[in-house]
Order: C-alpha cells, then sequence, then structure tokens
C-alpha cells in the first residue's frame, strides 16, 4: 500500500535503528541522559530559544507550553483551522482552564487585523487574552507558510498588548525547506515554540518545547505531571537527531511532489486542485461525490489517503514514497 495518509506512518530506516543502538544513555528524569541533554542543547540553539524539553508528542507539547503561559480565566487566540482547537480533546480546558477564541483566517493563516481586534479588554468579567497561538505550517490549512512580515505584525501586537506569542511548529522544518526564514529567525519572535520529530522527519517519537531556561526549569515538573518523563529517553532523542541530520534534506522533494500532482489533478478536471494552494507537503483536493468512493478506489489501486470532509481529501507526502510509487498516484489520477 502507497501510504500517503499522513507523514507519521514512517518506519525507523536500519541507518536510524542503527543509531539507536550506539547512544549512550542515562535516566532523563534525574538529567543524566547525555543524549538527550545534547539534542535538547542543539535544537534550542537552532531556534535562538535558551532551553529545550524532549516530550512524547506535539499536543503534549503545545499544552506544556499554554499550561506554562497562561492562569486560569485566560483566553487564547488562534486560527480556526488551529491543530490546538480542532485535534488536541480540549485539553486546553482541561489541563489549564482556559479559553480557546478561534479567529477566521485563510488555510489556517491568521489575520493580524483580526487578532488586534480580538484582544479582550481587563474588565472583571472579561476573560483576559493571553496567548496568540501559531501553527506552521498548517495541517488543516493545507500546509501553509506564515510570511515573515505577518508573524513581525504578529509580535508586535504581542509586545502592544503584553501578550505572548507560541509557535505550534510540528511542521515547521517543512517551512524551512522553502528558506523562507532561517530557523533562529523565526524562533526569535516567539516565547514558547513547539516542534516534533516524528512527521516528516521521520523519527518513530518525540518533540521538544523550547523557551527561555526559567520556564523550561518549570515545564519539567509539568510534563512529569502529564506522566510525560521518560527513563533512557536517549534512545528515541538519538532517532530524532539521525532524523534531524538525514532526513531534513529530503522534506524540498516531499513539498515538490504534493505541487506536481496537483498540477496532474488539476490538468485532468474530474477532481479540484489549485496548485497553488499547495505549500508544503499537504495536498488537500475535493472529489465530484462523496470523499469515501474516491477513497475506496484508491485503495482498489493500492493507495491510502485520508478524508478531510465530505468531499475533500488529504494526501501527505513523506521520504518513504519512492520515485515509483509517486509515478503510480500520478498515474491513478491521470
Amino acid at each position: 500500500m502507497i501510504d500517503l495518509r499522513s507523514d507519521t506512518v514512517t518506519r525507523p530506516t536500519p541507518e536510524m535503528l542503527q543509531a539507536m543502538i550506539n547512544a549512550p544513555v542515562g535516566d532523563d528524569v534525574f538529567g543524566e541522559d547525555p543524549t538527550v541533554n545534547a539534542f535538547e542543547e542543539r535544537v534550542a540553539a537552532m531556534f535562538g530559544q535558551q532551553a529545550g524539553l524532549f516530550v512524547p508528542s506535539g499536543v503534549m507539547g503545545n499544552q506544556i507550553c499554554l499550561y506554562e503561559l497562561t492562569n486560569p480565566g485566560d483566553e487564547i487566540i488562534l486560527d480556526n483551522k488551529a491543530h490546538i482547537f480542532n485535534y488536541e480533546a480540549s485539553t486546553a480546558a482541561w489541563l489549564s482552564s482556559v479559553q480557546l477564541r478561534p479567529l477566521q483566517g485563510k488555510n489556517g493563516i491568521l489575520d493580524p487585523e483580526a487578532v488586534e481586534a480580538a484582544v479582550r479588554t481587563k474588565n472583571d468579567w472579561d476573560p483576559h487574552t493571553r496567548v496568540i497561538a501559531v501553527e506552521n505550517t498548517t495541517n488543516k490549512g493545507g500546509g501553509a507558510v506564515y510570511s515573515m512580515p505577518v508573524l513581525k505584525t504578529l509580535r508586535e501586537i504581542a509586545d502592544r498588548h503584553g501578550l505572548f506569542l507560541h509557535l505550534d511548529g510540528a511542521r515547521i522544518w517543512n517551512a524551512l525547506a522553502e528558506n523562507p526564514y532561517s530557523a533562529a529567525e523565526i524562533g526569535s519572535l516567539f516565547d514558547t515554540i513547539s516542534v516534533c520529530f516524528s512527521k516528516g522527519l521521520g523519527a518513530p517519537v518525540g518533540s521538544m518545547v523550547l523557551s527561555t531556561a526559567e520556564r523550561i526549569r518549570s515545564a519539567r515538573r509539568t510534563r512529569k505531571m502529564l506522566g510525560g518523563g521518560m527513563r533512557q529517553t536517549g534512545l528515541l532523542a538519538a532517532a530524532a537527531a539521525y532524523a534531524l541530520d538525514h532526513h531534513f534534506d529530503k522534506l524540498k522533494t516531499d513539498n515538490e511532489r504534493a505541487r506536481k500532482l496537483a498540477h496532474v489533478i488539476q490538468k485532468k478536471g474530474r477532481y479540484a486542485a489549485d496548485p497553488e494552494n499547495v505549500f508544503t507537503n499537504i495536498l488537500l483536493f475535493d472529489t465530484p461525490g462523496p470523499a469515501e468512493q474516491t477513497l475506496s478506489e484508491l485503495a482498489q489501486a493500492g493507495i491510502s489517503m485520508t478524508a478531510f470532509g465530505p468531499q475533500t481529501i488529504r494526501a501527505v507526502f513523506h521520504f518513504q514514497i519512492t520515485d515509483d510509487e509517486f509515478t503510480q498516484v500520478c498515474d491513478f489520477f491521470k
């Protein structure tokens, strides 16, 4: 089966497994795992942050950040397509006792003017706006990438109103592969960042929270409270480090394949795809009938994708799709 359901379906390569076997490890709850410690320092430095904290998942990473930034009764501004709003099981309400305020943007990208207008006053009866949360790239928005001018404007709005700016960077690597900015340039704009290694990079497990040293010290205890304190975590950090070293350069190919397939689909005309709205490795296209019918046809051809609406399908490219498999997918639509 050619699996385009997500970029989370990759398997560790033999070389990655060897890196895991060779990794020196210790007890990370005691702060004694040398592989984890080195990797946290490396990724924090990449993004211009003081410290990092390795966590099991992107959801935990995002939610630890929001917990550290907010007080009960606060409000978080984000796009209505944001992962935090749609796919994190209402954890912000459960864990942090905060309210999410989703705004209508474009392709999951926040409109700075709408954000400014949504900032609350400080009345006792108002939820207090505390955080602006950005997802880059956007999952539900089709992998769209924030421009630097928009990010800088959001930073200015946050500073003007005394707010924090959080980055859900689950697929930030796909954005960086397009070279609109460096990790340090984008990282310098945010108070907290969550990055993921188990999507396009292809590690089996793991994300990281990045912030100030003081905030990361507090986040270590929050991670423990959530059951995320692991032991010989260097095995997982070694896989993530290998992925960053050896798989990052493959992301541009994933992005290009999504655009190429969009052109194929657009040319044939049965399905609706707009290559101009394919930004990275995620392709969304519309079907003339129920999405499930097209998914069934794809499955018969040995191709797996995901329904993303009644008549919308999502295909996500990753480095373990071979050239021959990509040709097979294009041939299906031709």
